[in-house]
């Protein structure tokens, strides 16, 4: 098996162009496959300055399979996200919950050697999802870990299409949540800092849109069932406690070092239950690629080179807040 090109995180932040080479054989149910599309997700920001592959949105053409291998074959366009590898047998793993395995390989965590902003790389089958016929490499790969992070807040938690969801926040993760709430049959309510993104929100699918900024107390037409947190600043929770229903979900999806913290009293009175959500676990990822084709959810993105230059472009545009949703790295021809 060939050396191939990965880009890494270093110390000073900039993407670095390095070779990761595997052994000649593949064993049991690896996959190796070339790179052509790979998301870029806040998640990367946090490793760009750690010695370690990057991306983990990666879309890929299957170029040769393992001797243990059942349903990929060469040519199989497929998608990566987070997860890389769980045990199996666990009750976690039984139970469809893999991406609480206590063995689990985890972006940022395992196979430190590769990433998805790379040319190749070998992953396990079972965490490799067939790309829908239909869906383009740009829109599938943010879908790998934003669209199943989303999607599993709603799905793996019941949500209900007679529900009311607040999606707090229009960026990378809410323009997803939108869509994938609108069309489960949910009645959608967009809350940002400003009035910037509303005509683009209703676009989307969002039914209300109120802007959060300078308002001491906010009108919604019904109370919000599940709030999604997408923004990576706390809520105010002054202004959101009072428009929640009564036995709501508070679910945070943007990753943050610092605490969340939500007033102790009302969360006693009106029931209310902050739910930790991960990305999909194997079997919520595929009705997620599934639904989405389905439905046409697809993000929007702007797409740069797969090289140090445009890697580095795109996390920069990123870590200002001026990316236009998801960045999409597609190799250099």
């Amino acid at each position: 098996m060939p050396s191939f090109t990965v880009y890494k995180g270093s110390e000073s932040g900039e993407p670095i162009k390095a070779t990761t080479t595997k052994p000649d054989e593949l064993s049991g149910n690896e996959v190796f496959l070339r790179v052509i599309a790979s998301g870029l997700c806040g998640t990367d920001l946090h490793y760009r300055t750690t010695d370690m592959g990057l991306g983990h949105e990666g879309i890929g053409i299957v170029e040769a399979t393992g001797p243990d291998c059942k349903t990929l074959k060469k040519g199989d366009r497929v998608g990566w996200g987070l997860m890389q590898e769980s045990c199996g047998h666990c009750m976690n793993c039984l139970t469809g919950h893999d991406t609480h395995c206590e063995e689990r390989a985890i972006y940022g965590v395992d196979n430190l050697d590769q990433g998805s902003f790379a040319t190749h790389g070998v992953w396990r089958e079972p965490f490799l999802f067939k790309i829908p016929e239909g869906m383009s490499d740009e829109a599938a790969a943010p879908l790998q870990c934003g669209g199943a992070t989303v999607f599993n807040a709603l799905a793996d938690y019941g949500v209900k299409p007679s529900e009311t969801v607040g999606v707090m926040g229009v960026g990378g993760l809410g323009h997803l949540a939108i869509q994938f709430a609108s069309k489960m049959g949910c009645r959608v309510v967009v809350l940002s800092g400003s009035d910037s993104k509303r005509e683009e929100a209703m676009q989307l699918g969002a039914h209300e849109f109120i802007s959060t900024k300078g308002k001491k107390v906010l009108d919604v037409s019904r109370p919000l069932d599940r709030l999604l947190v997408t923004t990576s600043s706390p809520p105010n929770w002054g202004q959101i406690i009072p428009i929640m229903a009564h036995g709501a979900y508070i679910i945070p999806l943007t990753v943050d070092a610092g605490n969340f913290e939500i007033p102790y009293m009302p969360l006693i009175f009106k029931g209310l239950t902050v739910q930790g959500s991960l990305v999909a676990a194997k079997s919520v990822h595929r009705r997620m690629l599934d639904f989405a084709a389905l439905h046409k959810i697809e993000p929007i993105v702007e797409t740069f080179p797969m090289s140090e230059e445009g890697i580095k472009e795109a996390m920069d545009r990123l870590d200002r807040g001026k990316m236009h949703f998801r960045a999409v790295l597609k190799p250099v021809a």
